[in-house]
Order: structure tokens, then C-alpha cells, then sequence
């Protein structure tokens, strides 16, 4: 029932805000399943909960149930904890999140610029060709 508490507080705060489209992710596999018809339930203390999502979930121009298994929720984790370590002055008020999913990964490589102007391979390269190690390499930096 917790669960399904969680899910109708986010539902009716996304209504409030009058957002339109939604992507619900969840590690329940059961409030999932549920909630899409796919399960049902014979405690009946539950059926009030999943006609209040279904209800909810009405308002909504678009919205999509995913279930998501809890090893592989980091996402959901880290907007957990983002959103505990904003504050705001009004109790009730939410910051919005602008989050875009990419296709590809960015990578960001940063090679700070040698004092000396030479390549940072040069040190290896002149090891290999003449087998020399750099005037300022330590003895545990020669064993390595």
C-alpha cells in the first residue's frame, strides 16, 4: 500500500502542475503490472489504491507505466536525492527538472597541457627507445 500511496502523491502533484505527458518509473513490478491490467489482485484492500491511479492516470494526455528492477534504478535513485537536497522556502513547492535522454553517450577527456610543451606519451616513448626514465621519476614510479 506504501507503494501505491508513493505513486498517487506523485500523480496528483504532476496533475497540480498541469503536466500533460508522463513516464512513470517504478521498481514495483507488481504496482506496475497491476496498474496495467496485466496482474490482478485479491486483496481487497489494494482495489481502491489501483481505481485511484487508474482514475488519476485519466487526467493525462499520455502516460506509460515502466517498470524498472531496482538494481538498474540509479536514475530514479539519483533524482531521490537530488530532489532531497533542494530546499525551498514554500513546503509545497516542487522545482521542475528538465532532464533529455540521448542516444549516444558524450565522453569528455581533459589533458591538462605539459609544462615542457612535449606530448604526454614523450616520457613513455623515449623509456621504449632508449631506456631512459624521466629525471624526475621515483624509484616506485621506475618498478611500476
Amino acid at each position: 500500500m506504501a507503494k501505491y500511496k508513493a505513486c498517487i502523491l506523485g500523480l496528483r502533484m504532476t496533475v497540480d502542475m498541469d503536466i500533460k505527458e508522463l513516464l512513470v518509473i517504478r521498481d514495483s513490478n507488481l504496482l506496475i503490472h497491476q496498474v496495467q491490467g496485466k496482474w490482478t489482485t485479491k486483496n481487497v484492500k489494494i482495489f481502491p489504491y489501483i481505481q485511484c491511479v487508474k482514475e488519476l492516470s485519466k487526467r493525462f494526455t499520455k502516460i506509460e507505466f515502466k517498470h524498472v528492477p531496482r538494481i538498474q534504478n540509479e536514475f530514479i535513485d539519483a533524482l531521490a536525492m537530488i530532489s532531497s537536497m533542494i530546499q525551498h522556502p514554500e513546503k509545497n513547492y516542487i522545482y521542475t527538472i528538465k532532464i533529455k535522454i540521448h542516444d549516444q553517450h558524450a565522453y569528455c577527456v581533459h589533458i591538462d597541457e605539459e609544462p615542457d610543451e612535449k606530448p604526454w606519451y614523450y616520457d613513455i616513448k623515449r623509456l621504449l627507445e632508449v631506456g631512459e626514465y624521466p629525471e624526475s621519476a621515483t624509484g616506485k614510479q621506475k618498478r611500476t
